[in-house]
């Protein structure tokens, strides 16, 4: 059976970017290029940045009507990058019944994002971070091993971070294969205690 892939994604994108239109939006240019904007653990209040998107220009706090999964991953159209991007598109519909939008984010351009998107069709939106603000803030930037050389790329991570935006959960140097579930699996345990808590 194919999954239908949820409707709401593009549409509710368009909706907080229109939303964000002459709203003054948290200017980040001041803070530091090359070092990470703050130390950002579990409890920690997420700051509002202005983001790029597939979907438009936006800040980041205009997710507030929903929980959010934030996944930063090294490159478009990578083996892995490719199969934890397709994980979380499949599994996307399923993070919506818990009230939770998945959105990808890596240092590529808004071009290469479209073309990723469009080649495996998926259903997330995806944030161009080229000046690295976003990667700076969750301390994502770390020196690799690449062939022998030492270079600085994205350590795989993902980030849980509720309606109000404190960050519940982190995931830091994941393998692609399975981690989308993974995280599913911990969305939907904080969602049911939730649930609970206010029935």
């Amino acid at each position: 059976m194919i999954e239908k892939k949820p409707s709401l994604s593009e549409d509710f994108h368009e909706k907080i970017i229109l939303q964000t239109q002459n709203q003054e939006v948290f200017d980040s240019n001041f803070l530091p290029k090359k070092q990470p904007l703050t130390s950002l653990e579990n409890g920690s209040l997420i700051p509002n940045l202005p983001i790029k998107t597939i979907f438009g220009e936006t800040s980041l706090h205009k997710y507030k009507t929903h929980n959010l999964v934030i996944f930063f991953y090294p490159k478009d159209n990578t083996s892995g990058c490719t199969i934890e991007c397709e994980d979380f598109s499949k599994l996307h519909s399923k993070f919506l019944q818990s009230n939770t939008q998945v959105v990808g984010v890596s240092r590529d351009s808004i071009k290469s994002h479209e073309k990723f998107f469009k080649k495996f069709n998926l259903s997330m939106n995806l944030i161009a971070d080229e000046n690295e603000k976003l990667c700076l803030l969750f301390d994502v930037i770390k020196q690799k091993n690449l062939y022998g050389k030492k270079v600085k790329g994205i350590e795989r991570s993902t980030f849980f971070i509720d309606s109000y935006f404190f960050l519940k959960k982190s995931w830091r140097g994941v393998k692609a294969k399975g981690h989308a579930e993974q995280v599913l699996k911990d969305v939907n345990s904080y969602f049911k205690n939730q649930s609970q808590k206010n029935s």
